[in-house]
């Protein structure tokens, strides 16, 4: 199993997993409404840099984010929760450990030092999981022992390399210029006839123009 850094690691352990814990954590510390305008808040206020994105609305009623929406999120949001979480050490640090590992795994290439700070950031998430048992919701305990998988992450990247030779960002750019954009082209009657001529125009399409 290596990492599929796309899925496991950026929507899996920092979108579905972290996120909602540590809003729960922060609904119940601070109140149900106010937790959502604190994140808001922060998120909104982190200082322009380069690569940093700026998040200008509020976060909170998004459903659906891109993969490169998540890559930014994961830049800036463990600024934006430090204050958030001044007395709460143990919180703080498993925030810090998931954004190192994430951040990491990320790497196109990857030496003895790289891999032993996945590895304590691993054992950092490891020891302080324990603290969200309780906002966990109740069908989550599987997401716990995926989150202690990612140490077999480490071993799959010395075997087979960096996790660029199994992410799946690249399919999924495929998927939704082929399958999404197709879909939202068809009126939805018969639409997989309607997908299969739309592909095969755009194919031809793209053959002449490459004449």
């Amino acid at each position: 199993m290596n990492i599929d850094w796309l899925h496991r690691l950026l929507k899996g352990l920092f979108k579905d997993h972290t996120s909602e814990w540590i809003l729960s954590f922060l609904q119940d510390s601070q109140g149900q409404e106010k937790g959502f305008n604190l994140i808001d808040k922060g998120i909104s206020i982190i200082s322009w840099f380069s690569n940093i994105r700026q998040f200008r609305t509020t976060l909170s009623p998004v459903k659906q984010w891109t993969g490169a929406k998540y890559k930014d999120m994961v830049k800036v949001w463990f600024s934006a929760l430090a204050p958030l979480l001044k007395g709460h050490p143990h919180y703080f640090k498993f925030i810090k450990s998931v954004t190192i590992f994430i951040l990491i795994a990320s790497y196109h290439s990857h030496t003895k030092i790289t891999l032993k700070y996945l590895q304590d950031a691993h054992c950092a998430i490891g020891s302080n999981i324990h603290l969200f048992l309780p906002y966990r919701k109740s069908h989550s305990m599987r997401k716990i022992h995926k989150i202690q998988s990612l140490l077999h992450y480490i071993d799959c990247i010395r075997e087979i390399g960096s996790a660029d030779t199994s992410n799946t960002e690249i399919s999924e750019a495929a998927h939704k210029n082929l399958v999404k954009n197709g879909s939202s082209s068809s009126i939805k009657v018969n639409y997989i006839l309607q997908l299969l001529q739309w592909k095969t125009h755009l194919f031809h399409m793209q053959s002449r123009l490459s004449i």
